[in-house]
């Protein structure tokens, strides 16, 4: 059960884009400044590290391809120095830490979420189960074995990225968990906003406040800024500048919020060029008030009717099968024996 009370924190800021070192020293000043103010967890936005590829959403994946070698360079591998460098970080100033990155893993990407404990114990390391749409030109899909909800001292933590929250089978898996405290990671919010509204901050902040009143649960809505310095890499035709940011060639598009169990907003926002961190308190009475009105996976289920199938089951690419028959015996027997 959630500690009464736990104080929660949310990043709004943008990355130093497509430099993975410049944005964990970013990312650790971050962490001591929530913990300075006493958070005990601080949520950070989808691909974190190193920013977000905004260029799949803007021209043709044969233009874009010519970004993929410094987002590659940028990500970062879960047992590489710069993730250790967050974990001990979460450690030292003892506070528990969610982070959006991007992840390599041999030659392929994956949108990731990584949580460490204030002992800067890894608690949960997962991958994106869907890239959205044009995301797919550049991230490799998740499986059910990381789709996961963990206990820790401040309650049951979960996380999902991005359009995750618009998957009502995914936040069902997260509900049926007891999940009590929800990171939702987003990027920023300039992207088509005159021609998408879908893909706006009204219609996505929506989503994590449903997921807040759906599971009863308190949602940390962390999201980035599109930066200046991303404008002026990316858009080099005024038509691409009007796609990534319809309000010009300036900052904008954070819009962090953290949410009650019963979809409250708790603090206030901030500009949406405005980098900080807001700070909500969480309270165990809180949920349970929320729960006794709707439940979901429990008093308000009806499993006779509909449920879920999780496969946990880690996707392989190869499966090791057979091998050498000794002689005069079963594979893998003792031949003395036969």
């Amino acid at each position: 059960m959630i500690n009464n009370s736990v104080k929660l924190a949310v990043v709004q800021a943008a990355p130093v884009y497509l430099d993975a070192n410049a944005t964990v020293d970013k990312t650790i000043t971050l962490i001591e400044e929530a913990a300075a103010n006493g958070a005990d967890l601080l949520a950070f936005p989808e691909v974190w590290i190193s920013g977000y590829p905004w260029w799949a959403w803007l021209g043709a994946p044969a233009w874009g391809a010519r970004f993929m070698p410094r987002l590659y360079a940028s990500a970062v591998a879960i047992d590489g120095p710069e993730l250790e460098r967050v974990r001990q970080a979460a450690l030292a100033n003892k506070i528990h830490v969610v982070l959006g990155f991007s992840e390599k893993a041999g030659a392929s990407l994956y949108i990731s979420q990584v949580a460490y404990s204030d002992g800067g114990e890894l608690l949960f390391h997962r991958r994106k189960l869907k890239p959205t749409h044009v995301e797919r030109t550049v991230y490799g899909e998740g499986d059910g074995s990381d789709l996961t909800v963990v206990d820790t001292k401040l309650g049951r933590l979960g996380a999902l990225c991005c359009a995750e929250h618009v998957q009502p089978l995914s936040k069902f898996a997260l509900f049926a968990q007891n999940e009590q405290i929800h990171v939702a990671s987003w990027p920023s919010f300039t992207l088509y906003k005159e021609i998408a509204y879908g893909l706006t901050a009204q219609a996505n902040l929506a989503v994590s406040q449903v997921h807040a009143i759906e599971g009863g649960c308190y949602v940390l809505h962390s999201t980035a800024i599109t930066s200046k310095e991303m404008i002026d890499l990316l858009c080099d035709t005024e038509d691409k500048v009007r796609l990534l940011n319809a309000d010009g060639a300036v900052a904008g598009g954070g819009c962090s919020m953290i949410f009650g169990p019963d979809g409250k907003p708790l603090a206030e926002h901030l500009l949406e060029d405005a980098e900080g961190i807001l700070y909500a308190d969480a309270h165990i009475d809180a949920i349970v008030a929320a729960k006794s009105v709707f439940d979901p996976a429990g008093h308000y289920c009806r499993a006779d009717a509909t449920r879920l199938l999780l496969n946990v089951e880690p996707r392989q690419a190869m499966v090791k099968m057979g091998g050498t028959v000794p002689s005069g015996g079963e594979p893998g027997g003792d031949p003395a024996a036969a």
